[in-house]
Formats: structure tokens, sequence, C-alpha cells
């Protein structure tokens, strides 16, 4: 409990810098930094190698940071939460609140509620959505354990947390489109 908690505050002090971390999420390990912070989501695109059209993903840690980012929030919405028995993804309209540069060309963007301990607890200390993005370069395989990411991230970011690093991970999350016209798409279970 004391890792969790010093690895909160080494990686808060990076992230309300404008850092960039390596963190264990409750699926891969991803590159993330605070969601409202342009230059530090620019860091990731950069080091990711990633199209700035290609959006990414946000974490929160509850319903009031859901709210924050999504005026509208489908009703569906609260019930696949509530269904869910695996990590799930739900890619909202309409989000604000957050960095341009994460927002998808149709205006949507994809949002994790985690009960995960560290990234729960980071979350609450930053008060804001936190970036995911899968820890490797755009085109490449997600990294299922530590010692799988690539050196250039490894090097690339400003903080590696250092929890989880022998935990091979599981499957990335379940995708689900909502619209708020309540249209439904799973985009990957």
């Amino acid at each position: 409990m004391e890792d969790i908690k010093q690895e909160v505050h080494n990686a808060y002090e990076v992230i309300k810098d404008g850092g960039i971390i390596l963190y264990p999420t409750d699926t891969v390990w991803g590159i993330g930094c605070d969601a409202t912070n342009s230059e530090a989501v620019k860091k990731i695109y950069a080091l990711k190698r990633r199209a700035e059209s290609k959006s990414m993903i946000v974490l929160v840690n509850g319903e009031r940071l859901m709210h924050q980012v999504f005026k509208e929030i489908p009703e569906v919405a609260w019930q696949i939460l509530d269904l869910a028995d695996k990590p799930t993804t739900l890619i909202l309209d309409n989000p604000r609140n957050v960095a341009k540069e994460i927002i998808s060309e149709d205006q949507s963007l994809g949002v994790r509620v985690v009960s995960d301990p560290f990234c729960f607890r980071l979350i609450e200390r930053l008060k804001a959505p936190l970036v995911s993005t899968s820890a490797n370069i755009s085109g490449a395989p997600s990294a299922l354990s530590f010692k799988d990411i690539d050196p250039i991230i490894l090097a690339g970011v400003d903080y590696i947390v250092d929890l989880n690093k022998d935990v091979k991970s599981t499957k990335p999350s379940t995708i689900i489109k909502l619209t708020l016209d309540s249209k439904v798409t799973i985009l990957r279970k």
C-alpha cells in the first residue's frame, strides 16, 4: 500500500509539470499524461510516432469525472458499465474539458472507468482524466508485460511507475461505441 502511495506521488509530480509517464493500467502497460494538457498529449503522439488523427482514450475514476468530460451520457452507458465483467472502454460523443488533440475527428472520445488502485488514486490526486494509450510504437503489438516494452518508449517517458513490472497484462479492454441517439456498436470484444 505504501508503494502505491509513493508511486502516485511520484507520477503526479511529473504529470502536473507536463510530463508523460509509463504505467500499469487495468489492462496493458500504458503511456499517460494529464488529458487536459495539449503539450503533454503532443509528446505522447511524438513518442509513439502516431498520427494525431488517431485518438487516444482517457481514464476516469468515477461518475463525477465522466460528467466533467461528457455533458451528455446515454443511460445505456451506465448499464453497460454496471454489467461489464472486464475493463470496458466506451466511445462517447462530444467530449469537453480535455485537450483537443485526443478527440477523434468524429468528435468522440474513448473513456474507461478504472478501479485499479494506482490509476484510481492518481486520477483522484490529479482531479482530471488521465490519457491512456498502449506502451508501443504505433503499429507495433501492445506490450503484454513490462519486459516487452520497446526501449524507445522506456527512454522517451519522463517517469516509469515502479509497480507490477513482473505481472503479465490481460488483454486490452472491450471497446463499445455509443452515440447520443443510442446506437451501440461493439468495436472490440
